[in-house]
Order: C-alpha cells, then structure tokens, then sequence
C-alpha cells in the first residue's frame, strides 16, 4: 500500500479535498514522530508540511542556498527585541532535522521534576512514556557516537582542552549512520547519511497508506464547536511563494500540530482558539561562540560540523558548551572590517576553530500573530541570563586556551578584535547588554506551554489543548521550560508518547 505525495505543480489547479483520521501539521521531529506512530497503529494520516520537499542530492552547498531552498522568507525572522537576534528554523520536509546536527540527548530526569513542581505535570509517568520511546529512537536512527574517522581536528581539540580542564564531556551521539565529517550539517547532509525525518519517518507514512502535502501552508485550524475538525489553507509556489490552490483535509480523529514553537502558536491563535496562555513562556537556549586561532591549520569544516559537548555545567551556572564548525561565508560574516582588511583577516580561515556556549536561559517572551499575520517573537534575555551568557564565552575562551590557541577572536563588541590568554577577564567583565554580541536562538520551547492548570497552560500532560477537543500540539512549543541540552530526541519522545496514547484510544 502506498500513499500520495501533493504538493504545488502550477496555478490554476483545482482545490484539493482530502479526509483522513489524523491530520499533522509539520513534518520536523515533533509532526513526523507523531504520524508515524499513527500510521503503524493502521490509521490514516496526513501529514501537512508548508516547506518543500527536498532530496538529498539537492541540498545546497552553501548557506546562501540553504536559506534561499530550506528556511522560510530566507531564515530572516528574528527576535523583535533591544536586540534582534536571528532564529534559526528550516521550512522544508523534515523540519529543522534538516539542517541541525542530529545531536541526541536524552530527556534530564529533573525536567519531568521542574514540570511536576511548577505545572502539575505527572512527570514519573510523562518520563517513562518518553524515555521508552526515546529507546526505540535511538535504534531506528542509529544513534551513535561521532566515530573517530568523522572528528576531525577541531573536536579533538576541544576533547583535549576538556582533558586538561577537568572537565567531564565527550564526543556527541548524534543519529547518522556512518558519518563521512563532510561538515555540511547546517546546509542538509548531501551524503543522506543524517538521518532527518524526511529520510525515514515521512516516508514510512507514505509507504504505509498516508498522505503527505508539501509546499503547503496551513492557514487556520477548521473547527465546530469545540471541537477541531482538520485544516485549510493554500499551496504555495516554491520559488514565487504566491499562493496557488486552496486545500481542505478534514481528520475525523483529532488534528496534531507540529509546526514549531515560533508557528503553532500563531496557527492557534489565526484560528480563533483563546487561551490566556498562548503565545507566553517562550524560551530559548541563547547561543554565541568564539574563534580560536591556532598556528597549525584547523579546518574546522573537515570533519563533523558538531561532535563535542561538555553538558557539565547545565545546572550550575546553566549552560551547555560545543563545537560548531560553521561555513566559510559565516565565518566571514562574523568578522568585523570590510574590503582588504575583511580579506587579510579571512586569510586565517583554516587556523580557526569556532565553540559555542549555549545558555540555559530563564528568560521568557512571548509569539504572538504581529499586524499583518506574520510571527512576532519578543524576547530578550534579562540580566542574571546576561552573566550566565557572558560566563560562558569565558569558558569558551579558557578550553581554546587549554588546547593551544595563540589568541581568540571573541566578536564582541567594544572588546579588541583579538585576545591572548591573559585578556580572558575581559569577557568575564565584559558588556551585559545583548547588542553586543553575535547571538542565534535554535533551541525553541513555549508558546503552547504545558500545564495541568488551563491557566498557566495551553495544553495538558498529553498535549491535548484545553478546553478543544480533538486538538494536540506535538512539538516544542508544549515544553514550558529550557531543558539545557539539544530538545530534539525530548521532542521526538514527547511527540510519540502523544500519538501512541491517541492510537491507543
């Protein structure tokens, strides 16, 4: 049995009318995770995706054309704040599984706790559901750890760094099968060795009967009553983005929606669902890095584009540190000058390595639908988030050290271009004020926060909406805290555990 992939072929087509059992919105960890669950229980499922579909073999190779075929509006949202930092989202089959680095991390036992604590949740329950699943994950995507043919340099060097610190850390388990370190993790994985949802879970729904649409943006949730009845809205030229036929899928069961923890709560909201909650408690893991510039070559894009994590410091002070090998025209874009002396610096290119630290942050801002129906994202990290950012950067700074740099460049502003082992106290003391720094926010959470109480939550422990029926969120815009390490395995397993009580049903 297989099923029908439908997606935009030209304007002028008839409307599409489809009726399933479920209907997921959004095809990333969150959407693809719950479908497949849904279509092995034998149910009839639709997945509906606003991206396209993209093969392999037709990733980009640079991050011009990663952000012209894989983002959305070019990956230009950003947050609307004293300072606007880009998030970093794909829009395309397979989500942000894409163009991440397929870090695996299981779910920490003292979030369920914090989730039980502050929003009722029953976490012992919640915690084997999800780790359960999260087992069976890790074998369908072959989660291992970055083989030492795949390090490359840059990792090992932060390893040795790690070493000679005392810090605990090590090499990451990420789910690719047989990773040839070809550093094209941020621009999709041309080799298919990652394993993105678009390579496995997507079709397995297809082979098993299902539906999936792509270039097709959901535009509002159908409902009667207080009950969700499917969706509606437009596919969409890929090139053009103009909208061409209308669409209407009725799911006779219930309606998941995955489409991200900057869009779901939009989606939510056009659709006229109210709750106080909406659009609150959006967090995020705030992350920079630091160059180190170091006299044999590095290469930093030889090898896995992420392959080293210390989570030793999550808790205290709160914040995860690793590798991240980024693209040559990034690292370009993050050092200052321009014309010869932007040419002069670039010159180190291949002595560079780039880690990061990522902040646990306690900041919350909010998604809300902006003037023109477009996504708004206010946020900005507070003063204690603030030094705990700036910490970071400074343990970033001592493990470049530790390994060997000659200096760093900390792209910072109102800090010299380059610092030597001596100056690290100039970023422990260096600006609080978050226009300073060359920050992205990738890990998402909120928006749809979970809780017991209808009033601190837009959804319960099983990720049904309050007060909706037939209506779910499955992706990270339930998780109402940052959680201090990669969410996607806590979304995967999040979004399983849901689907399976609702096949169970």
């Amino acid at each position: 049995m297989t099923g029908e992939h439908i997606t935009f072929t030209g304007f002028g087509e008839p409307a599409v009318h489809l009726t399933v059992d479920f209907v997921v919105v959004g095809s990333g960890a969150g959407g693809a995770s719950a479908a497949v669950i849904l279509a092995r229980a034998g149910y009839s499922v639709a997945i509906v995706e606003a991206g396209p579909w993209r093969a392999p073999e037709d990733y980009p190779s640079t991050t011009y054309g990663a952000m012209r075929d894989l983002f959305s509006d070019w990956g230009a949202l950003v947050t609307q704040s004293r300072a606007l930092w880009p998030i970093v989202q794909a829009s395309c089959v397979g989500g942000t599984t894409v163009v991440n680095s397929a870090i695996i991390v299981r779910t920490p036992g003292d979030c369920f706790d914090r989730w039980t604590r502050e929003y009722g949740i029953d976490g012992e329950s919640l915690s084997r559901r999800v780790w359960e699943h999260q087992d069976r994950l890790e074998s369908e995507l072959t989660a291992q750890v970055v083989p030492p043919d795949a390090r490359g340099y840059s990792n090992v060097l932060a390893m040795d760094a790690a070493e000679k610190l005392g810090w605990q850390s090590h090499y990451m388990v990420r789910s690719v099968t047989n990773c040839e370190g070809t550093g094209q993790c941020l621009q999709g994985c041309k080799k298919g060795r990652k394993q993105s949802t678009n390579l496995n879970y997507v079709p397995e729904v297809l082979q098993r009967g299902g539906v999936v649409m792509s270039c097709a943006k959901v535009e509002r949730i159908t409902s009667t009553g207080n009950t969700a009845t499917g969706v509606t809205g437009h596919l969409v030229d890929p090139v053009s983005r103009k909208k061409g036929s209308p669409f209407f899928v009725r799911a006779k069961r219930a309606v998941m929606v995955a489409a991200s923890a900057t869009q779901t709560p939009i989606l939510l909201a056009k659709s006229g669902f109210k709750s106080k909650p909406l659009g609150t408690l959006f967090r995020a893991h705030p992350g920079t890095g630091i160059f180190g510039v170091y006299d044999n070559p590095v290469d930093q894009n030889v090898g896995a584009t992420q392959g080293w994590a210390s989570t030793a410091f999550r808790v205290d002070p709160g914040f995860k540190l690793e590798t991240l090998a980024i693209p040559p025209e990034m690292v370009a874009g993050r050092l200052p000058g321009g014309g010869r002396e932007l040419v002069r610096r670039f010159r180190e290119y291949r002595h560079i390595a780039m880690w990061v630290a990522a902040v646990r942050a306690e900041s919350a801002g909010t998604v809300k639908p902006g003037l023109f129906g477009n996504t708004v994202v206010r946020y900005q990290l507070d003063e204690p988030d603030m030094r705990r950012f700036r910490s970071g950067l400074a343990m970033v700074a001592k493990a470049h050290f530790a390994a060997g740099a000659r200096e760093i460049i900390p792209g910072i502003f109102g800090l010299p271009y380059k610092l030597n082992s001596d100056q690290i106290s100039l970023i422990e003391n260096g600006p609080l004020d978050p226009r300073c720094y060359i920050a992205i926010l990738s890990h998402l959470f909120g928006g749809c926060p979970m809780s017991r109480d209808p009033s601190l939550g837009v959804v319960d422990e099983h990720g049904k909406v309050h007060g909706v029926d037939g209506l779910y969120v499955a992706d990270a815009a339930a998780i109402p805290t940052t959680i201090g390490v990669n969410p996607q395995h806590t979304i995967m397993g999040l979004a399983a555990a849901w689907a399976e009580r609702l096949a169970d049903a």
